[in-house]
C-alpha cells in the first residue's frame, strides 16, 4: 500500500532518537529527517529527541511536514556527539515519552550517546526498541574495541537492527555480536531481527543537467575532507591525472581537516587553473555542483552505504569509487569503475572511466532513470513498517532477563554494564517516586500534515512562525 499505513498495521507514536540530526547536514541527518516524514504521510506520529545544536536551538522545533523535534540542552563534544548522560538525559527522556505516548523508539548511529541510552532506558517503559546502524567500524584499535562493546551491551536489549547494506549488517553483526553459535563452536548463525535496508533520495532533487559539447572533463569531489574519506589517495593522484590528462578539472566541494593537504597540494603543482576548491556545499547546493561535472570521485576508506555516490550517479555523472564496504552493492556495474583503495588502481580506473564517458559510453538520462526506479523512499518506508510490525508483537523482556543478557557481555564488561543498568533502574523508581505520571501534563492533540501546512502559512503567506523551520 502506498497511502496510509498497512492494513494489518496501526499508527504508531515513534521517536527517533540520535545526535545527528538538523541543523547538521550529513547522510544521517538526511535519512532520519526522510524516514521521519515519509511515515507521517503514512500516518504515524513522530518525533525527533536529540541535543541543541546552538546556544540558540533548545527546546522543541518544528519541521515540515509537522515533525516535532526536541532539542535536549546537553552540549556536543566532537563531531555532533555528546558524552554518555545516562542519569541526566533519563528525567527528560521520561517526560518526553510519557506525554508523547510513545509505542517505538527508532535510535540511529553506533556513535549516538543519545540513541543508546534511549534504547537503555526504553524497557522501563515498556516501549519496543529499534536500532539503524549507518557506518562501518574496525576491531583492532582502542577506539574501535571501545566503540563495539558500547554496541554490543546496546543491542543486548534491542528487539529489531537495521543495516544500510549487506556488508554493514555482516560488520553490525560481529560488533555487536548478533550471532549464535553451534555447539561445535565452528557454525553460527546470524540471529533474525538484523534486517537490510538501504538508503534513498530524493530523484527529482537531482535532475541531470544540459548535457554539454566541450571537451572538458570534469571529476567532482564531494567528500567530508578527512582521513576516513581518503583525502590522502585524492592528494596523491590528482597531479598525476591533472599531467596525462590536459583536458580534465577537478571541482571539489567540502571542508575538513585535509583542506590544508589539498590547497598545498595544488599551490606545489601549480593546478589553480585545474582544481577548483568549492569549500562547504549545502545539501541544497549539491545538484548545482554535481551538473557541474563529468564524473563523480569517492575515494574512501570505509563506507558503509555512500549517499553521496547515489546522488552523484541520479544526477547523471558516471561513478569512480573505492571498493569497500558497502558500495559495491551501490550501482550496476556499468554505472561505476572500481579501484582498490591505492594510488596506482585509482589512477588507472579515473582513465578507465575518462575513457568511457569522452567514448559516449554513458548515457545520464538512462542513469538518472535507473536510479528513480531502484531507491525510493516510500519502498523504504514500507519495509521500515514491516520492521516495526515485527518488533511491536515481541514479548516484553523483565529485569532480570536483561541482567542475564548483560552479564553475557564477559566477566570484566558483564558486571560493569549490570551494575549501570540497576543503578538506571533505582534512579528510574526515583523519578516515578518523585514525579508521579497522574501529576505530568500530556500531549492531547497532534497537528496533522495539513493542519500544520495551514498554520505555517497562516490567511497571509507572509506570516513568520518563530519556532517552525522548514528542511528543503
Amino acid at each position: 500500500m502506498r497511502n496510509g499505513t498497512s492494513a494489518t498495521m496501526a499508527p504508531l507514536s515513534i521517536a527517533m532518537i540520535t545526535d545527528f540530526f538538523y541543523p547538521n547536514v550529513g547522510g544521517v541527518e538526511n535519512h532520519v529527517y526522510m524516514l521521519s516524514a515519509n511515515l507521517i504521510k503514512r500516518g504515524h506520529k513522530v518525533i525527533v529527541i536529540t541535543h541543541s545544536h546552538a546556544p540558540d536551538r533548545v527546546g522543541i522545533r518544528w519541521l515540515v511536514p509537522s515533525l516535532k523535534v526536541y532539542y535536549i540542552p546537553f552540549v556536543p563534544i566532537a563531531s555532533s556527539a555528546t558524552l554518555p548522560n545516562f542519569l541526566t538525559f533519563l528525567p527528560y527522556l521520561r517526560t518526553i515519552l510519557i506525554r508523547e505516548h510513545i509505542h517505538l523508539i527508532h535510535a540511529h548511529a553506533s556513535l549516538s550517546a543519545l540513541g543508546h541510552e534511549g534504547i537503555l532506558h526504553s524497557h522501563f517503559f515498556g516501549i519496543r526498541t529499534v536500532f539503524t546502524d549507518h557506518s562501518l567500524f574496525g576491531f583492532d584499535d582502542a577506539a574501535s574495541i571501545l566503540t563495539n562493546k558500547l554496541l554490543a551491551a546496546t543491542l543486548r536489549h534491542v528487539d529489531g537492527v537495521i543495516c544500510v547494506s549487506h556488508t554493514g549488517r555482516e560488520n553490525t553483526v560481529l560488533r555487536g555480536e548478533l550471532y549464535d553459535v553451534a555447539e561445535d563452536g565452528e557454525t553460527w548463525t546470524i540471529r533474525n531481527h538484523v534486517y537490510v535496508i538501504p538508503n534513498a533520495l530524493i530523484p527529482q532533487h537531482f535532475q541531470p543537467g544540459p548535457q554539454s559539447n566541450s571537451d572538458t572533463v570534469t571529476i567532482v569531489v564531494l567528500s567530508r575532507l578527512a582521513y576516513r574519506k581518503g583525502i590522502d589517495l585524492l592528494v596523491a593522484v590528482a597531479p598525476r591525472i591533472c599531467k596525462a590528462f590536459p583536458e580534465v578539472r577537478f571541482l571539489i566541494g567540502g571542508d575538513g581537516p585535509k583542506r590544508i593537504d589539498l590547497l598545498q597540494m595544488r599551490e606545489k603543482y601549480q593546478l589553480q587553473d585545474r582544481i577548483e576548491m568549492l569549500g562547504p556545499v549545502k545539501h541544497t547546493e549539491a545538484r548545482s555542483v554535481l551538473i557541474r561535472g563529468t564524473i563523480f570521485l569517492n575515494t574512501s576508506l570505509t563506507e558503509s552505504f555512500g549517499i553521496a555516490i547515489l546522488e552523484a550517479a541520479c544526477a547523471g555523472l558516471y561513478a569512480v569509487s573505492t571498493r569497500v564496504g558497502g558500495v559495491p552493492e551501490i550501482l550496476p556495474e556499468e554505472m561505476i569503475s572500481f579501484a582498490e583503495p591505492e594510488e596506482d588502481d585509482v589512477f588507472r580506473a579515473i582513465g578507465e572511466a575518462i575513457s568511457i564517458v569522452k567514448g559516449g559510453k554513458h548515457d545520464p538520462i538512462l542513469a538518472h532513470n535507473r536510479i528513480r526506479d531502484f531507491y525510493d523512499w516510500e519502498d523504504v518506508t514500507e519495509r521500515t513498517e514491516v520492521v516495526y510490525d515485527n518488533v511491536i508483537k515481541l514479548p516484553h523482556t523483565d529485569i532480570w532477563q536483561r541482567i542475564q543478557r548483560t552479564m553475557g557481555l564477559g566477566p570484566f564488561a558483564g558486571p560493569i554494564y549490570t551494575i549501570i543498568l540497576i543503578v538506571n533502574c533505582m534512579f528510574f523508581l526515583f523519578l516515578e517516586w518523585w514525579l508521579p505520571r497522574d501529576q505530568m501534563d500530556f500531549v492531547t492533540e497532534d497537528w496533522d500534515p495539513k493542519k500544520f501546512a495551514d498554520f505555517v502559512m497562516g490567511e497571509d503567506e507572509h506570516t513568520q512562525v518563530g519556532s517552525t523551520e522548514s528542511i528543503p
